[in-house]
């Protein structure tokens, strides 16, 4: 780690190829199932002077579910979950961020799964920065939060021989992001 967050102000874009996206839910209420998005885009705004002024989006392809199992997957990619005809995008705006420590930060915003926006707030820990070999400026975070999918209208499910249901409701989101500075400047 060269510098802390709160030195690293300036425009970054996450980079897709080292950020991963992803969730956990439980299945048959005896496991679990993993997964992720491979195609989306994101940026951030850091203010080192100033954590509160720092902002952040994410656009994730839905169609881009990623669990392992296709059939799974399409079933995902279906009406019963995130309609991707309709739906093809989840968004994420922060409308606050605040420094609890110099590694950990509190981002909350506006989380958009199909047509409904709900407020969630992610507790991200800054894992450090680096000067790649190509001189870009990259800084580390990892999150997660755990949300209510039937909060977001994402409400199928079947019920269980024995009880229980196929699906839970609370859906974890796994956030590794490794964010690359774009306002020129070189380390």
């Amino acid at each position: 780690m060269t510098a802390t967050l709160s030195e690293l102000t300036g425009d970054y874009v996450l980079d897709p190829a080292h950020t991963r996206i992803g969730f956990v839910a439980r299945h048959a209420m005896v496991t679990k199932v993993r997964g992720a998005f491979h195609a989306f885009e994101g940026s951030a705004h850091l203010d080192g002077a100033d954590p509160t002024r720092s902002t952040g989006r994410v656009v994730i392809r839905t169609e881009s579910i990623d669990t392992g199992v296709e059939q799974r997957d399409q079933h995902l990619r279906a009406n019963d979950f995130l309609d991707v005809p309709n739906f093809p995008e989840i968004t994420f705006r922060s409308t606050s961020i605040e420094a609890r420590s110099d590694t950990d930060y509190r981002v909350t915003g506006d989380l958009t799964v199909k047509d409904t926006t709900r407020p969630v707030t992610i507790d991200f820990e800054y894992t450090g920065n680096v000067v790649d070999p190509y001189g870009n400026l990259r800084v580390g975070l990892e999150g997660s939060v755990t949300i209510s999918r039937k909060d977001f209208g994402v409400t199928w499910n079947a019920a269980l021989e024995g009880g229980g249901v196929l699906v839970g409701d609370k859906v974890v989101l796994e956030f590794d992001i490794s964010a690359i500075r774009q306002d020129g400047a070189k380390q």
